[in-house]
């Protein structure tokens, strides 16, 4: 293993709270587009906190009122135009790799949602474990809205997966914005909670599961990604194998001694 000690990148923000990473875009004049460089940049980091045990979740949050408004239209969209189908593929297989990199991080990561969050934006919130937004939060899917596909970084195959496949092929249809309180009552927000509060909830929990069994974190969001493909038989035998794993963890044994000594009990990843 490794550590993010002096990680510094150049094209979003980056922050370490105890064992909490804190990644924000870095444009909110523009409400945080994506470019082809940072897009590169954010796949590498969660490829490298795969391996980083000084790391034990990850808040992706707004920066200036706003999470994410999807690739730059500049930057992204009109340079998209000249290239050739070897350019466009590069291109798009580079962004399935940032969902592909999230999900195998091994890490817990929070979306905290604030103001727009589309396109690109939607997909980094959709790829994360767990959503928080504010009221003024509106995510859209608009892809079909500049005249694309809605099956975009895996958006087909996990959305639905999240709210139900008659809510997706809605919004993936569509490009329209889901309010706050529709993607809670759909379960894509595990809450909503106010602007304000919105560091302080996303922090917390964080913190919360940056405590805990780490470890055990790592293996239940592995199994959460590699059960999709399994009958239930599989996920059954696959399931009794990884908590067979995590009963020879130290984290295992101190929980039982804690709980023996009735005392909270103290993780440490191993």
């Amino acid at each position: 293993m490794s550590n993010m000690a002096g990680f510094s990148p150049t094209h979003f923000n980056w922050r370490v709270e105890g064992s909490v990473a804190v990644i924000t875009l870095d444009r909110p004049e523009r409400k945080n587009p994506l470019t082809f460089e940072s897009y590169a940049e954010l796949r590498d980091c969660f490829l490298a906190l795969r391996f980083a045990d000084d790391i034990g979740a990850v808040v992706f949050g707004p920066n200036g009122g706003n999470f994410c408004s999807g690739g730059d239209v500049h930057d992204i969209i009109a340079p998209l135009l000249d290239k050739d189908m070897k350019g466009l593929i590069e291109f798009t297989r580079m962004t399935g790799d940032l969902v592909k990199a999230m999900i195998g991080c091994g890490k817990p990561v929070i979306a905290a949602v604030d103001g727009v969050c589309a396109g690109a934006g939607a997909i980094i919130a959709m790829a994360s474990d767990l959503r928080l937004a504010t009221p003024q939060a509106k995510t859209a899917f608009l892809f079909t809205r500049v005249g694309l596909a809605g099956c975009d970084m895996g958006a087909c195959a996990i959305l639905p997966r999240i709210i139900g496949q008659g809510r997706a092929a809605d919004l993936l249809y569509t490009g329209r914005s889901m309010s706050a309180e529709e993607g809670e009552r759909w379960g894509f927000f595990n809450r909503v909670v106010e602007a304000g509060e919105l560091e302080t909830e996303a922090m917390a929990l964080a913190t919360r599961l940056a405590e805990g069994p780490t470890f055990a974190h790592m293996m239940t969001k592995t199994m959460l990604a590699q059960e999709w493909s399994m009958s239930l038989e599989q996920a059954i035998e696959a399931e009794a194998q990884a908590q067979a794993i995590c009963m020879r963890t130290g984290d295992f044994r101190r929980a039982y001694e804690a709980f023996a000594a009735k005392a909270r009990p103290t993780f440490e990843g191993s």
